[in-house]
């Protein structure tokens, strides 16, 4: 049985790998990752704020930049909040490229072109065998045109694709106009992959307190339904390596995900819920569903869901939609009867 994939021009034993978050964080855990199946990891993020932090930092010779310049900043973690600190997390990459047989993806988390997007080449220079870039950004001002958005996310991915040779993966939101034009954008500007989809937190509201609360809730299997649907629309349309990030839970969830298209499947809510031995009970899942169905290799099934067959597949959609919609009915009691 041949579970091997192709992603971001890398070979990988299996589509399943361990996506951003913190079960890189130490060495141990990454290798018990290996041991148990995983064909790639993903570092947690290193942020655009944190770096430019840390260089303001260095420029004032302080120990609280939050507070040396504008006042939006102060609402960032403090610097001693974050996780790794840059150079931790450079000689992190050089501990997990020493430690592990597969391969490292490092994960630069940013919203605006800056000074920050070097250290792209500084994972580079570390080891990284791939760089995974996070396009998180929530526009909040009526006056920002979404143009004017993607075109300063275009020029981020430019810049980085530019200043390494290792590929670039870009990780980004469900929430443009027309996610299948992005990608294809981030493919000329050299992205060599697409993960589908970053999360947004959503926060709450203490109503006692009269207070924000920003809430970190772990995925579930209902998250994923959002991702087949543009890997299944984006998939036929691309060159890109696709992977799935968030909602997969089961073997079924990873078999959808390559139905769909993707090239991989990122897991990290449940690897966090049951530990490094999922790996294996995801794996011989995959297994299993193959040889029922008369599969022999990954590559015989993958995108064979998408919509590449489809002549309209906005007509498809929007015809599901409504017939979704037009299926629901209220009973009355005697109707019942």
């Amino acid at each position: 049985m041949n579970l091997s994939t192709q992603y971001l021009g890398l070979k990988l034993s299996n589509p399943l790998i361990v996506g951003a978050g913190p079960l890189c964080d130490s060495i141990e855990s990454a290798r018990d990752l290996q041991d148990a199946g995983a064909a790639a990891v993903v570092m947690r993020s290193l942020f655009e704020e944190q770096i430019e932090a840390e260089i303001r930092a260095l420029s004032f010779n302080i120990d609280t930049p939050a507070e040396s310049y504008a006042e939006a900043t102060s609402y960032f973690p403090n610097y001693s909040e974050y996780q790794l600190a840059p150079d931790q997390y450079l000689r992190q990459i050089e501990a997990l490229k020493s430690t592990l047989t597969i391969p490292v993806i490092a994960s630069l988390n940013g919203a605006r072109p800056g000074g920050w997007i070097d250290y792209a080449r500084r994972f580079e220079a570390a080891g990284a065998d791939a760089v995974e870039l996070n396009l998180y950004q929530l526009v909040t001002r009526a006056g920002v045109l979404a143009g004017e958005v993607e075109s300063d996310l275009i020029e981020i991915v430019r810049q980085v694709c530019g200043s390494v040779k290792v590929p670039v993966s870009v990780k980004i939101s469900p929430f443009h106009t027309s996610p299948a034009n992005f990608a294809l954008a981030l493919e000329h500007a050299g992205a060599a992959g697409v993960v589908f989809f970053n999360r947004f937190y959503q926060p709450d509201f203490d109503l006692d307190e009269m207070e924000v609360l920003p809430q970190l809730r772990l995925s579930d299997s209902s998250e994923l339904l959002l991702r087949l649907r543009w890997l299944a629309i984006v998939s036929p349309q691309v060159r890109l390596s696709l992977s799935a990030s968030g909602g997969v839970h089961s073997s079924e969830d990873a078999l959808k995900a390559l139905f769909a298209g993707a090239h991989t499947v990122q897991v990290v809510s449940a690897l966090l819920r049951h530990g490094p031995h999922l790996f294996p009970r995801l794996l011989d899942g995959i297994r299993i569903w193959m040889g029922e169905h008369g599969y022999s290799s990954v590559d015989e099934f993958r995108g064979a869901m998408n919509l590449r067959r489809c002549p309209d597949p906005s007509a498809y959609e929007r015809a599901n939609y409504i017939r979704i919609l037009q299926a629901w009915r209220v009973t009355t009691p005697r109707e019942e009867a």
